[in-house]
């Protein structure tokens, strides 16, 4: 039981490596698209709103900043 476990996961080992090996052996050229695929033709800026993006986090954190304290003030124990 003990030499099976032991071969197969050998076998796992040697087989992840061999394919580890062959994603790494890709060709680090660029393809024949170049630049931001995401614009026509220029180069990389930003997309979307990042004020927006950045609001949101302040908010999600003020919102999870109220919640702890009031889950906090709630579920203290009374003085015995």
């Amino acid at each position: 039981m003990r030499r099976a476990v032991v071969a197969l996961t050998a076998a796992a080992a040697v087989a992840w490596f061999v394919f580890a090996t062959t994603t790494l052996a890709a060709s680090p050229s660029p393809g024949a698209e170049a630049g931001d695929p995401r614009s026509a033709g220029q180069g990389p800026g930003l997309v979307g709103d990042p004020l927006t993006a950045v609001l949101a986090v302040v908010a999600i954190g003020a919102i999870t900043v109220i919640a702890t304290l009031v889950y906090v003030r709630l579920t203290t124990r009374p003085d015995a």
